[in-house]
């Protein structure tokens, strides 16, 4: 095997895992946001918006039911907006922009959420079960902000040295 080769692997080994990237983001996204539309979801994300600073003023505004479903909504525009990379990457790019503030925000959870540290193993950095939940959104941010990127330079020329 030449070197050659090897280098044209890597190029489709590492084109595949972006599309799974991008896609699987996208589908993780909308799969979330349509969770959102369920009853015990709509209860559970209580736990979360209730006691953060940034989020607990919709509270008073929205009921439980509503503020779950605006969220679901919100969250498969975002994924539809980052699956039309292909079709139109400026609107990915804003999908991929709001997958930021979202993740950004859930992950504002670790640090308001009680119960994050897992008690029994001494606390934190110990996470429970809640705290293993929104670990993951870490991973999340960061296929977000990739995909940005990847659309932002989506149908531009490719720079040549001079």
């Amino acid at each position: 095997m030449t070197v050659g080769s090897d280098s044209t692997i890597g190029h489709r080994v590492s084109a595949a895992g972006a599309t799974i990237l991008r896609y699987g983001l996208a589908v993780v996204v909308a799969w979330i946001g349509a969770l959102k539309y369920t009853g015990s979801e709509a209860e559970r994300i209580q736990q979360y918006i209730s006691p953060s600073p940034l989020m607990n003023w919709m509270d008073g505004i929205l009921t439980v039911r509503v503020l779950s479903d605006a969220l679901g909504t919100g969250e498969i525009i975002v994924a539809v907006l980052i699956a039309l990379k292909l079709l139109l990457p400026r609107l990915s790019a804003l999908g991929s922009g709001l997958a930021i503030l979202l993740f950004l925000s859930t992950l504002s959870f670790l640090f308001t959420t009680p119960g994050i540290g897992d008690a029994s193993a001494g606390g934190f950095p110990a996470l429970s079960p809640v705290g293993q939940f929104l670990i993951k959104d870490l991973v999340l941010l960061g296929a977000s902000v990739w995909t940005l990127g990847e659309s932002l330079l989506a149908g531009r020329p490719p720079v040549t040295p001079d």
